[in-house]
């Protein structure tokens, strides 16, 4: 009698586990999923968006790194002048490196932001929801700084190929190995402070414009999802934004990474500042190529935010298929 009783409420327990398990088990094949799709989403995002206005931005870096003073006649000759003398895939110089670099930047800065706007919503009690405007940017801030430290060397790299003639630097590895040998490895974080600093209210500003049109969009036309198109305009508005308020950094940025190979010797963020305003005056210096990334930026970054969104989308229509299938 006594035994039978024990055997039954084993068997009950059991029962009560099994599910419990198995829930488990289930929410954590989703998470994983959900990163994997965050990932994969986020490096074609980056790919896309980057190769798509390579040209621009190998034409941005020239100017910023030298004195030359910067208009849309002068980018427009460099440009004329690179394809007439080294070719039409001379304009892409460069974008090997940059591959290099953004996709795995991109995948995190992605998948980061994924992670870190649903760590946030169970925290402030917004699960699956849109987050309040504080954690919205601090979202967006907290991925930029996680891609950037990951992946900073890669955009060192991706600055010394796009200003140096092809006999200097032969490929990416070649770039790594005499930085190290010529320069010391600290070289390779050389600029990684304002990089930083620029990094925060690029990010968290981009991230932040454009998660807010989409809920502001959803509010007012009742549709969950809006249409290609918009989002490339909700993301063209987060890349113009984001870029004007980090912009003097990312010069700052520049001259300090490629001052090996431009014969100055850039220390520090205030000094390199100092150094450029006298030189160049404030706008000239500082604000140097803005007007260029004011079309490259907002291009850039709607095809990014685009392809992000739309990707995700067809990924889970493809899960859903194969659930269906079964």
């Amino acid at each position: 009698m006594g035994s039978g009783i024990q055997e039954q409420r084993a068997s009950l327990a059991q029962s009560e586990v099994l599910p419990l398990a198995s829930s488990n088990q289930s929410e954590g094949l989703k998470h994983t999923r959900s990163v994997l799709n965050s990932l994969f989403s986020g490096a074609l995002a980056g790919a896309v968006a980057k190769t798509a206005v390579a040209p621009l931005d190998r034409t941005k870096i020239i100017f910023q790194v030298s004195s030359a003073r910067f208009s849309a006649k002068e980018a427009y000759r460099l440009i004329y002048h690179t394809y007439l003398k080294d070719g039409f895939f001379s304009l892409w110089r460069g974008n090997s490196a940059t591959m290099v670099r953004v996709i795995p930047y991109a995948a995190i800065q992605f998948c980061a932001h994924e992670q870190y706007k649903r760590l946030l919503g169970g925290y402030y009690g917004f699960q699956g929801k849109a987050l309040p405007p504080l954690p919205r940017l601090l979202a967006g801030s907290m991925a930029g700084i996680t891609a950037a430290m990951l992946t900073y060397p890669l955009d060192m790299v991706r600055a010394r190929m796009a200003v140096t003639p092809k006999e200097m630097y032969s490929n990416i590895l070649h770039v790594f190995v005499r930085i190290s040998r010529e320069e010391g490895l600290k070289t390779l974080y050389r600029g990684f402070t304002p990089t930083i600093l620029g990094v925060v209210p690029y990010a968290g500003l981009s991230f932040f414009t454009y998660e807010t049109l989409k809920k502001v969009h959803a509010e007012h036309s009742g549709r969950p999802q809006p249409y290609s198109y918009e989002r490339l305009a909700f993301g063209a508005c987060a890349g113009l934004i984001g870029q004007s308020a980090s912009y003097p950094l990312d010069v700052v940025r520049r001259r300090m990474q490629t001052a090996g190979v431009t014969g100055n010797t850039y220390g520090t963020i205030l000094g390199t500042m100092r150094e450029i305003v006298s030189e160049e005056g404030v706008i000239r210096g500082l604000y140097k190529g803005l007007s260029m990334n004011w079309v490259k930026g907002p291009i850039a970054v709607g095809i990014s935010f685009t392809t992000f969104d739309l990707t995700q989308i067809l990924l889970r229509k493809l899960h859903q298929m194969g659930y269906t299938a079964r």
